[in-house]
């Protein structure tokens, strides 16, 4: 494993179980696009599988029989080429046989979803192969990954077919946290301030793709004019890309964002619908919960009378790069923007924006800096019925009676002020 690698205990403590437990495995990957799906598997098995086939991103369904048949003919498959998919994973179970038994026959096919073009019967086939060879084997580690969350948790976690029930272990992958974040950037040799690293991870959120773009040599305001605002820059056209992997048909998710970040405090189900004249039904919820699951939108509760009011949840934007993007968008192709518009009223109103879901995205580093991880906590938000502008942004009411008001509000550092550590 690269000495370099950086976060994922969690994950690699799960793939060791996985590796070691002597018992035919299905593992589901899954997270948003450049979040290091693909490098967290190719790690932790150092780029040793029995059978490794990856999806042609946007391709055909030729392209894709294609690709799967020249990973069949790498892994020592010799005989004719597949026209259907019941006939290429029969293909995958014949050539897998005649492979030297090992500890461990490990099948990796990443972006998954791009197999399962219209009509192809993909899925069908993927259960097949599973139900009737690769669960009755002991030693068959079958790992399938993918950017498009939302059909990943639909058609392989929560398949209701052949797949219902089949997944062994399904593991969804964030983004770093501010920690990870900072050690990452110290092995890519950047050094920069507490105040610095908390701006750049309210950019770019803690998609490791994103961050192993900054040049060391280059400030973060010329990083930031380089990569997104400058013409045909690298990042300028990655809000589309994000949300073209994340769902097939992504536009109404993409008018449920943009209202969202209209109404930065969130919004109930019900007015989300009412705004967009959409129909208030089992789709639509399914649509809010798919961006919730996605790490998209932020479901939170306020309290009122005593009781946490869940049926009338508060739905808020949260993803940082997306919040970034609609704030920022209009100004793309400006060269040197932001350097150009440090401390600007528009700067500092995102920053504030950003600031407050840094903090909730952490909020159980929060707890622990708290000292309050050995007892039960709830966190939710308040509202005033009568005075439209009085909140609290954080409530923590804790099991012994006490309650922490936390008001979240981004500053620049005192000069002398040591930051606390991650």
């Amino acid at each position: 494993m690269d000495k370099h690698f950086v976060g994922r205990k969690s994950e690699l403590r799960t793939l060791n179980h996985i590796y070691h437990s002597g018992h035919p495995e299905f593992v589901a990957v899954y997270g948003r696009r450049r979040v290091g799906k693909t490098y967290l598997i190719q790690q932790y098995f150092d780029h040793t599988f029995s059978f490794y086939a990856t999806g042609v991103i946007d391709g055909v369904s030729d392209e894709q029989m294609f690709s799967f048949t020249a990973s069949l003919i790498k892994a020592g498959y010799n005989g004719s080429s597949p026209t259907t998919w019941m006939e290429a994973f029969e293909m995958l179970k014949t050539t897998l046989e005649n492979q030297e038994r090992a500890t461990r026959q490990v099948i990796f096919i990443d972006e998954l979803p791009c197999f399962d073009t219209p009509k192809s019967g993909f899925v069908r086939a993927l259960g097949y192969f599973w139900n009737t060879w690769a669960s009755q084997r002991n030693n068959v580690i079958l790992i399938v990954c993918g950017s498009s969350t939302s059909w990943m948790i639909d058609n392989i976690v929560n398949n209701h077919g052949g797949l219902h029930d089949r997944i062994t272990h399904a593991i969804y992958l964030r983004q770093f946290s501010l920690s990870e974040t900072e050690t990452y950037l110290q092995n890519m040799g950047i050094e920069w301030s507490r105040y610095i690293l908390i701006e750049t991870y309210m950019i770019m959120g803690g998609v490791p793709y994103y961050l192993s773009l900054l040049n060391r040599e280059e400030s973060l305001a010329q990083n930031i004019d380089r990569l997104y605002f400058s013409q045909n820059s690298e990042l300028c056209d990655e809000y589309k890309r994000l949300y073209s992997s994340l769902f097939r048909m992504p536009e109404t998710y993409l008018r449920i964002i943009e209202m969202l970040y209209n109404h930065k405090k969130g919004m109930t189900r019900n007015e989300i619908a009412q705004s967009l004249n959409l129909s208030s039904n089992g789709h639509f919820s399914q649509q809010i919960d798919n961006l919730v699951n996605c790490d998209i939108v932020r479901r939170y509760v306020t309290k009122m009378n005593g009781r946490l009011k869940t049926k009338d949840a508060y739905y808020q934007l949260k993803d940082l790069f997306t919040l970034f993007h609609l704030h920022f968008s209009r100004k793309i192709s400006t060269p040197d923007y932001w350097q150009q518009h440090l401390n600007s009223p528009a700067t500092n109103t995102w920053m504030g924006l950003a600031f407050e879901q840094v903090c909730h995205n952490h909020s159980s580093h929060i707890r622990h800096a708290l000292g309050l991880d050995r007892i039960a906590v709830e966190f939710y938000s308040w509202k005033s019925r009568h005075s439209p502008g009085a909140q609290i942004d954080m409530i923590i009411e804790r099991a012994d009676h006490l309650l922490n008001l936390c008001e979240t509000k981004s500053r620049h550092p005192h000069p002398h002020r040591q930051p606390r550590p991650f």
